[in-house]
């Protein structure tokens, strides 16, 4: 499809209520306040890059090395473990999903980290319905990538419930919780509100005896500072109680990657993990990384 018609095919907004997130994201601050008065300058970060991975071998294990990457390139090689969480419910949410077009949260046109997220994506992360963008059901023949359009960055995206940019207590603490914050290459952008600590981080995911891998470019659902439970380690349960209490939306390609019984429910669990980009394996989420920076 085309930009055109991936316009005409979402639903009229105006400038003054523009949804930013589905599900509950990263909208408002630790107070409740918007943050969209805050300065607007341009913040790009030399706009989309994409990288198509070379195979890598599978290093999966409790301990993960950081290579100078997974998120900002460059800096020093750390290990690190980290901890499973487990009997997470997760829903499922997609680039252009208009969840709840009166909420400041309910569009996935916008992300937390990306103003323009469906035309950084390359469209809807499925196929358009006269005027809305609904998701599909994915299969292994292709890589449980999308049918109806070429993606610019990985549909194998999620959110976990902490926002570090926009979120004024996440944004606060992320120096303190974050676990790979004093890791070189996120050392050097404290105080830099340009710059997220989560956007593009791995996550290893399982569901029964499936496993899958995706990058988080997105914060929710329903809270976002959940420091405790995203970055714990005593498996705390999410603090979000909306969604059937969820702590994680995957995006349709991590859906049929891990055999969702629904293509939109609320009723999979999963457990999940972050680890290193040195220790994700080969695989359909390592066709295109992202690695964009945010973008308002």
């Amino acid at each position: 499809m085309t930009r055109a018609d991936v316009t005409r095919a979402l639903p009229p907004r105006s400038p003054e209520t523009r949804p930013r997130a589905s599900r509950g994201r990263g909208v408002r601050d630790g107070g409740g306040a918007r943050r969209d008065g805050r300065d607007r300058r341009d913040r790009r970060t030399g706009g989309l890059r994409l990288v198509t991975a070379l195979g890598l071998g599978t290093v999966v294990g409790l301990t993960a090395v950081l290579a100078g990457c997974g998120g900002p390139n460059g800096g020093g090689a750390v290990s690190r473990s980290y901890p499973w969480h487990t009997g997470i419910v997760s829903t499922t949410f997609w680039v252009g999903e208009v969840f709840d077009p009166d909420a400041d949260d309910g569009s996935q046109v916008y992300s937390t980290y990306d103003d323009d997220w469906q035309g950084s994506y390359g469209g809807c992360d499925g196929v358009v319905h006269g005027r809305l963008c609904r998701t599909e059901r994915r299969t292994a023949a292709n890589g449980w990538f999308p049918r109806h359009m070429t993606p610019r960055e990985n549909p194998f995206y999620l959110d976990v419930p902490y926002d570090d940019v926009n979120d004024r207590i996440g944004l606060r603490d992320r120096d303190r919780v974050v676990p790979w914050a004093g890791d070189p290459a996120y050392r050097r952008h404290r105080g830099d509100e340009d710059f997220s600590y989560l956007k593009n981080r791995w996550v290893q995911l399982r569901k029964g005896t499936r496993t899958c891998y995706g990058q988080v470019q997105d914060a929710g659902p329903g809270t976002y500072h959940d420091s405790r439970y995203v970055f714990g380690t005593g498996n705390s349960r999410p603090a979000n109680k909306r969604y059937n209490g969820a702590g994680m939306d995957v995006s349709p390609a991590l859906n049929g990657c891990l055999g969702f019984a629904e293509l939109d429910g609320e009723d999979d669990r999963i457990s999940w993990r972050f680890v290193e980009a040195g220790a994700v394996p080969d695989g359909p989420w390592r066709r295109i990384v992202t690695t964009s920076q945010v973008s308002h």
